[in-house]
């Protein structure tokens, strides 16, 4: 008999890694940039996380060493985009390939470790847990009711104007990068010290691609992030459900199915786009455009 209070609390973790990711790319591409790096600075924060945690006994050590260590690679990219006005797609893209290089070259030694153990908090919840659910009414109300993220929003809606106002285009920017690039990082810790407990590489298997994902399915809100988290921890409980009761489905089949659910969805949001002439929700007036200092 399935508990359901065992299957929820599993659709909770499968969902954390890719609400802090998510949550992160969302005050990200909110400012007005596309960072396509999210798999690289969640493998780098996995990877940076466990060592931490390991050296120490201290997982939460690991968390705090994990979003230092995302927040550094994606100051690689803000520095490619904001001052050298690179392209954020290539940009992205280059970054997921050197964190997946980086983790792989410096993981070996961690390799058949077991991660220190994690203390449970209220209700059976990991603390991180916690930590993830409660980001979710913060963002929203920094993104909605703060000064500073309406300042925020307004960059992203259109730099120009927010410059010809006297806001620090680049400095707004900056700060939401290096804040996206340490929710990716918890987000990867959480993988290898949480649900994994050991170091693998290529443990993401594609998580930070899942939650650019979910950031256009949810419309670019923080309660349609959460939605769209739980909809793939869901699908990723359901398939591990199934493959325990040894359902005659092949595992491969399985496997794709969280990411297939994902495709999915983002096809019936297009498509209610295409249709639908709601304004809001739509995407950041200046999202992926560099801003280019005239004065």
């Amino acid at each position: 008999m399935i508990d359901p209070i065992s299957v929820f609390l599993l659709l909770l973790a499968a969902a954390t890694p890719i609400l802090f990711a998510a949550l992160g790319e969302l005050v990200v591409e909110r400012a007005g940039v596309l960072n396509l790096g999210v798999e690289g600075m969640m493998i780098t924060g996995a990877l940076a996380g466990f060592a931490a945690a390991h050296a120490t006994g201290n997982p939460f050590i690991g968390f705090a060493v994990a979003a230092l260590a995302g927040a550094s690679v994606a100051m690689l990219f803000a520095i490619l985009t904001q001052f050298l006005l690179a392209n954020q797609v290539a940009s992205g893209l280059a970054l997921t390939l050197f964190g997946l290089g980086l983790a792989a070259l410096f993981g070996k030694p961690l390799e058949g470790i077991k991660a220190p153990p994690m203390p449970i908090g209220p209700l059976r919840i990991n603390w991180i847990v916690w930590l993830g659910l409660l980001m979710v009414p913060l963002i929203w109300w920094f993104l909605n009711r703060s000064r500073a993220g309406l300042i925020l929003r307004g960059v992203g809606e259109n730099h120009d104007a927010a410059d010809a106002l006297g806001y620090n285009v680049r400095r707004v920017r900056i700060a939401a990068i290096a804040f996206g690039g340490a929710m990716a990082g918890i987000g990867g810790a959480f993988i290898s010290i949480s649900i994994v407990l050991q170091w693998t590489e290529g443990m993401t298997a594609g998580a930070g691609w899942i939650a650019l994902a979910i950031v256009v399915f949810s419309n670019w809100t923080a309660l349609g992030v959460l939605a769209g988290a739980w909809l793939f921890g869901g699908v990723t409980v359901l398939q591990l459900r199934l493959q325990a009761a040894g359902v005659s489905v092949p595992v491969q089949l399985l496997s794709m199915a969280p990411y297939l659910a994902t495709i999915i969805v983002l096809v019936l949001i297009s498509a209610r786009q295409k249709f639908s002439h709601r304004a809001g929700g739509a995407a950041p007036g200046s999202l992926g455009q560099n801003f280019h200092v005239l004065r």
